[in-house]
């Protein structure tokens, strides 16, 4: 992916978003686009109208971290879009991509990793990786997506082809619009971390080619860091449930990224969720060696 289209339209996407009225600016002369303009936005900034034209160029090699925060300031970002703009900066000033290990499409879990899976008998663990594979569970997280995984075929369960691809992934998330916009802005992040990435760019251009809502959510640019917050899922076998989710990060394990799913204690969806141990008992959801 080319550093310099990505960081032109992400800054143009994150201007444009961005009213006079929630900066505190008037509404002056008639706007043709929605958004800032350009001078508007060099002034929040504290840079020249040049400057600030030459950084939406793409031309953002060797902005200082102080520019770049007033660039955030200045268009609204929030902490993930922050780190997304430092992430291009970075990667349009380093010339050559860098390694992050070994690819993690054949990255397996360690015995001591699925030991730990499988030892959260009351909760939903998975781990995958920015490209939203699914990579490794534990019995509940296998009972969970058990229609994703068995949809996969030969390829890792995908979080991105099941939710653009499978009609049924839109009863399975009631939130599917919400689910499907998180998705891509993951990828895009994902993009930011490792641009030139083959695997993710074939499967950008796959989901490109055959679901014009991924084309629509792709060309917004918007990013997101998967740290914690609720999901709404409506399981075949067991029911609607609302379940808290936390990401967490394995350390020595670059890219990787376990993600445990819980419900309050007493509720509802804590039984619901308890439902689930039963019934995955009677199927066989084990991670494949492949």
């Amino acid at each position: 992916m080319d550093n310099r289209s990505e960081v032109r339209e992400f800054l143009m996407s994150r201007r444009a978003r961005v009213e006079p009225e929630m900066v505190g600016l008037p509404r002056m002369g008639g706007r043709r686009v929605p958004g800032l303009r350009r001078s508007e936005a060099a002034t929040l900034a504290g840079v020249s109208v040049e400057y600030y034209s030459r950084l939406e160029r793409g031309a953002i090699a060797g902005a200082s971290t102080a520019v770049l925060d007033a660039l955030a300031r200045a268009l609204l970002m929030d902490d993930a879009e922050r780190e997304h703009l430092h992430r291009l900066a970075r990667q349009a000033g380093d010339g050559a991509p860098r390694r992050r290990g070994r690819p993690l499409d054949r990255w397996r879990p360690s015995p001591s990793i699925q030991w730990v899976l499988d030892s959260m008998a009351s909760a939903v663990a998975m781990i995958g990786n920015g490209r939203t594979d699914l990579l490794a569970w534990n019995a509940l997280g296998g009972a969970l997506m058990d229609e994703m995984i068995a949809n996969a075929g030969s390829r890792p369960p995908n979080f991105a082809r099941y939710l653009f691809l499978d009609p049924g992934s839109q009863t399975f998330y009631p939130d599917w619009e919400k689910a499907a916009a998180v998705n891509v802005a993951m990828l895009r992040t994902e993009a930011g971390r490792d641009p030139h990435a083959s695997a993710l760019q074939d499967l950008v251009g796959e989901l490109s080619t055959r679901s014009e809502t991924f084309r629509r959510l792709w060309g917004q640019h918007d990013v997101w860091q998967h740290e914690s917050g609720t999901k709404r899922y409506r399981h075949h076998a067991v029911g609607d449930m609302e379940l808290h989710f936390d990401g967490l990060d394995l350390v020595g394990q670059p890219g990787a990224q376990m993600t445990v799913l819980t419900a309050a204690p007493g509720s509802r969806d804590a039984d619901t969720l308890r439902l689930l141990g039963p019934w995955a008992s009677t199927r066989d959801v084990s991670v494949p060696q492949r």
